[in-house]
């Protein structure tokens, strides 16, 4: 694959851009207590037991992704991958001082919610940058050995919904399905590899 560097301007300009829609597709799955896969799933459906914020749980349990991400990908990937999950954190746990909606339609908070989720991971991908979690190991693999990122996040998601189960409600466990597939639906067709030359990983 051809190695393709972005200015460090447009980089920290995707990082803003992609992590605040993320955040808004989080909002939006909070809204109606949706779930999604991956440790965003997790830790939204933590939240429902534990008295911590999910900006909290949620960087705490990508932790050991990051430390993955220095080894297996290199230190700038994993630099602002922590920088970028730091984000998405402080914006999620805060959007509420910005951002008040008395009614959603849960249907439409899956949907959008999954819709702004894949927009803003796939603009993060192509930077070059991820949020941690199974990001990590989706690229990692991706790049590797070229399986669709899209397809290898759907698979991981869906277990993780389906192991949820017996936490939440059918109609809960279906709705958040519904946006996960809309999540991974955008990543399965707008971040093939190769087709944007992507960068490879720095293993220095």
């Amino acid at each position: 694959m051809s190695r393709i560097k972005h200015p460090v301007h447009e980089n920290m300009i995707a990082i803003l851009t992609g992590t605040f829609i993320v955040a808004q597709g989080i909002f939006f799955l909070q809204q109606s207590q949706l779930l999604t896969g991956g440790t965003t799933g997790l830790a939204l459906l933590l939240t429902h037991f534990v008295d911590i914020s999910f900006g909290k749980l949620y960087f705490l349990m990508n932790c050991p992704f990051y430390i993955m991400a220095w080894f297996r990908m290199g230190k700038s990937f994993a630099i602002s991958s922590v920088l970028s999950g730091a984000l998405v954190s402080i914006m999620v746990d805060n959007l509420h001082h910005v951002l008040a909606i008395s009614w959603l339609n849960p249907i439409y908070c899956a949907v959008i919610g999954g819709l702004l989720m894949g927009l803003g991971m796939l603009i993060l991908f192509r930077h070059h940058t991820s949020l941690g979690g199974f990001n990590v190991l989706v690229l990692f693999l991706q790049d590797k050995f070229g399986i669709s990122a899209g397809k290898i996040q759907m698979s991981i998601d869906i277990s993780i919904l389906v192991a949820s189960f017996f936490f939440v409600s059918p109609t809960t466990l279906l709705l958040s399905i519904l946006g996960a597939i809309t999540l991974n639906i955008v990543l399965a067709m707008n971040y093939k590899p190769g087709r944007y030359n992507p960068v490879v990983p720095d293993v220095n």
